[in-house]
Parts: structure tokens; C-alpha cells; sequence
């Protein structure tokens, strides 16, 4: 799994002219699964992201995770984070997950995120959104889950 992870004041999602998430202070965090994701992943890739130290704290230091401030997810589903851009003009995104498996693990993702206390609101997996950030620093990180030993 890769996630765009960016520090907002506030975020909101639209899908298709509806307004179906929206958060005050946190993470707008862009999802995007591929082939050979696990749940573990997903629930991996969310506690990361939870401790994530990048809020500041006493003296201005980035030290403070989302779970410190009491910060809200904004979670975005994203194929297109796995393009690959490298041959010609048009991307590939065979790289992506189907999106029978990529939806079940953007769920798990959200469960995650959740049973941990954390508010989180999501787009609509499968239409076009219209994401509003209003991102605080900047801070941006992209993060994938660890390579898992390939079976020979």
C-alpha cells in the first residue's frame, strides 16, 4: 500500500457535486493499494500513520502524532498512486490493484484508523472526487508498506 499523508488545518471530499467528508485539523491522507496487499498491511500502514510525529509540540519541535492532538483522517482512495509514468506519455496502472481487492483493503484501512479512536472520513470508493486541502507547513511524507519476502 502507498499513502500520501499531508498535515491539514482542514480537508473536505466531494463526490459528484456532494460534499461527503470533511475534517478540521489532521491528515488528508491519499490512499492507492496494489497486488499482494494484506490486511495486515492495511492496519500496518495505520498505525503508522497514526504515531507519525509531525505536529508540534513544546519549542516548535515535530513531535507530536495525530493521536497527541486529538486530529482527525480525511482517507482518500487512489489508484492512480500507482502509476507508473516511466514509458511514454500515458501512465500504466497495472500496478494498482482490481478494484475488488483494493476496496476491501481501503475499508480495512478505515476500520483501523477508527478502532483506534481516531475520527475518520472517507470519499466514495469508485467516482470522481474533488479533494480540498489546505495543507499545514507543508508538511507532505509518502509512505509505503514494508516489501514482504516474495515467495521464490
Amino acid at each position: 500500500m502507498r499513502a500520501v499523508v499531508q498535515r491539514v488545518t482542514s480537508s473536505s471530499v466531494d463526490s459528484e457535486g456532494v460534499r461527503v467528508g470533511s475534517i478540521g485539523r489532521g491528515f488528508c491522507v491519499l490512499l492507492g493499494v496494489t497486488h499482494g496487499d494484506t490486511e495486515a498491511d492495511a492496519c500496518w500502514l495505520a498505525d503508522k500513520i497514526a504515531e507519525l510525529r509531525v505536529f508540534e509540540g513544546e519549542n516548535g519541535k515535530l513531535n507530536r502524532s495525530l493521536v497527541d492532538v486529538g486530529g482527525a483522517m480525511l482517507i482518500v482512495s487512489q489508484f492512480t498512486l500507482y502509476g507508473d509514468c516511466r514509458r511514454g506519455r500515458r501512465p500504466s496502472f497495472s500496478e494498482a490493484a482490481r478494484p475488488e481487492q483494493a476496496n476491501a483493503l481501503y475499508e480495512k484501512f478505515v476500520e483501523c484508523v477508527r478502532s483506534r479512536g481516531i475520527p475518520a472520513e472517507t470519499g466514495v470508493f469508485q467516482t470522481m472526487m474533488t479533494v480540498n486541502i489546505v495543507n499545514d507547513g507543508p508538511v507532505t511524507l509518502i509512505i509505503d508498506t514494508p516489501e514482504r519476502e516474495k515467495e521464490p
